[in-house]
């Protein structure tokens, strides 16, 4: 199938001239990546507004504040509700699309809002969490996957990270807003039910956008799909993109109809695949950077800072710096590479957190001196400052982009909910821990597992810097039949201008 083959076309020639797209020319896949990033957003806002809220509930029910567990269940409920999310995700998004998915994410993450912020007990507090848990699990599946298969080669990981942006930028608001609550009657409850705002925009917006090119070809709108096409890629670009999608599009139709959760693990290449994604995840979580955003506050406290005021601008000025470093990291990610960043980001994390670790050991050696508290708050920006534009952005870009056409919802959707659970099973644990071995050996077991992730890197993530999709599945078949001769011509072939 080319354009020429399409009825009423012919205009689009005339329509879209010829023209190289680069990063911001495109106002259009701009506006769509925006747009799809709020998901980001809300995501960031919650895991970051609950940190500040959390020390204001504390005072208003006497019960959380005697209990750790019960902290840590009002922390970690929209966790669960994030994995249940994640995990329908990538099915609603291969049955209904992207847009659909995003439109059902915002009325479940609405209504969450709307119940936190009424909750008259922290057990209804607590099933708010899990509304909202689940609007996050299925935005984090949808909004990578929407922005990839509407996003150029050249620069889709750019633009796949700029969700990752609004996800920092999200937690760098949350925290704007708890300064701005702190002396509100009601403050948490006004901190968590603004988080209902970004939904319903996005949803308003969202009814205006349309379906990925993609998913449309898949589901046989060829019509529709070119007319998405035709206002991303110039017209030579088109007929490529076209050629492509009606390539893979046959390439399905002589598979099964129908992928099922097992059907990732019968096929050596999509195992490869899954094992990058899933662990990449996986490791993203276990080197505590959702420990630092649900819990900075709480960290500083820890540090020796007694006032949820300071507390909570000392965690401003962390979340500014994971805002920064993620800016960097949509610059450096189509630039430098997935791998390499990657690898850099992990190093400074292991340095960042042996940092920590020695400043609340010493801090817990008996010492008066209020220089370690300083130390531990230094440390905390560096981790941030190392993180952000490296294990940010990477997982969620590496995992939009390996996964074939027909596997992509669903894998996308599996590797997700590693995540989410990952993030459940260290903020569930973290102030546990913290309790029974200390607050230094805490952060030295996330140090060492940062080690961990460097090594897992190194053997199973491959670097897909400008590729095609067709290009990254065949790395795939290459690494399956334990050659890799060929992938190196790919990696070429793919950072050409």
């Amino acid at each position: 199938m080319t354009l020429d083959s399409v009825p009423g076309s012919s205009g689009y020639l005339e329509a879209f001239p010829e023209r190289r797209m680069a990063y911001f020319s495109n106002s259009y896949v701009l506006g769509l990546t925006v747009i799809a990033g709020i998901g980001g957003l809300l995501f960031g806002y919650d895991s970051g507004v609950i940190s500040g809220a959390l020390l204001y509930i504390k005072d208003e029910f006497e019960v959380v504040k005697q209990s750790s567990l019960l902290q840590e269940t009002i922390v970690s409920m929209a966790l669960v509700g994030a994995i249940i999310g994640a995990a329908l995700g990538g099915w609603i998004n291969d049955a209904y699309g992207r847009k659909k998915a995003t439109l059902i994410a915002d009325v479940v993450f609405t209504a969450g809002a709307i119940v936190m912020a009424a909750a008259p007990n922290p057990y209804i507090l607590i099933f708010g969490r899990l509304l909202v848990g689940l609007g996050m699990g299925v935005a984090s599946v949808t909004a990578p996957v929407y922005i990839a298969e509407a996003a150029p080669s050249e620069v889709r990981g750019g633009l796949v990270s700029t969700n990752v942006l609004m996800i920092t930028g999200g937690q760098f608001l949350s925290y704007l807003v708890n300064l701005a609550f702190t002396e509100v009657p009601g403050t948490w409850r006004w901190m968590l039910g603004v988080a209902g705002v970004p939904a319903v925009i996005q949803f308003v917006f969202m009814l205006f956008m349309p379906e990925s090119p993609r998913w449309l070809f898949m589901k046989s709108d060829k019509d529709k799909a070119i007319l998405v096409l035709a206002r991303i890629y110039d017209f030579d670009r088109l007929e490529d993109e076209i050629e492509h999608l009606s390539s893979a599009l046959e390439e399905e139709r002589q598979k099964k109809n129908t992928i099922r959760y097992l059907d990732v693990f019968k096929t050596k290449e999509i195992r490869l695949a899954f094992l990058a994604g899933a662990g990449l995840q996986a490791f993203q979580q276990f080197t505590g950077i959702n420990t630092v955003m649900y819990y900075g506050p709480t960290i500083v406290q820890m540090a020796g800072f007694e006032s949820n005021q300071l507390a909570l601008l000392l965690s401003l000025a962390i979340a500014a710096v994971n805002a920064a470093g993620t800016i960097v990291g949509i610059y450096l990610i189509d630039h430098f590479g997935r791998k390499k960043l990657a690898l850099t980001s992990l190093s400074g994390v292991v340095l960042s957190l042996g940092l920590l670790t020695w400043a609340f050991f010493a801090k817990s050696s008996g010492s008066s001196s209020g220089l370690y508290g300083w130390i531990a708050v230094l440390a905390l920006a560096l981790y941030i400052a190392f993180y952000s534009p490296g294990m940010g952005p990477v997982p969620w870009t590496v995992n939009s982009e390996i996964y074939p056409e027909q596997y992509r919802g669903i894998c996308g959707g599996m590797s997700a909910t590693v995540n989410w659970v990952s993030n459940l099973i260290v903020s569930e644990s973290f102030l546990s821990v913290a309790d029974a071995v200390g607050t230094g050996a805490a952060f030295l077991i996330l140090a060492c597992i940062a080690v961990l992730a460097i090594i897992f890197v190194i053997v199973f993530v491959p670097e897909t810097k400008g590729l095609t999709f067709l290009e990254v599945e065949q790395i795939w078949k290459e690494r399956a039949r334990g050659t890799s001769h060929n992938t190196e011509s790919l990696l070429e072939h793919g950072n050409e201008p």
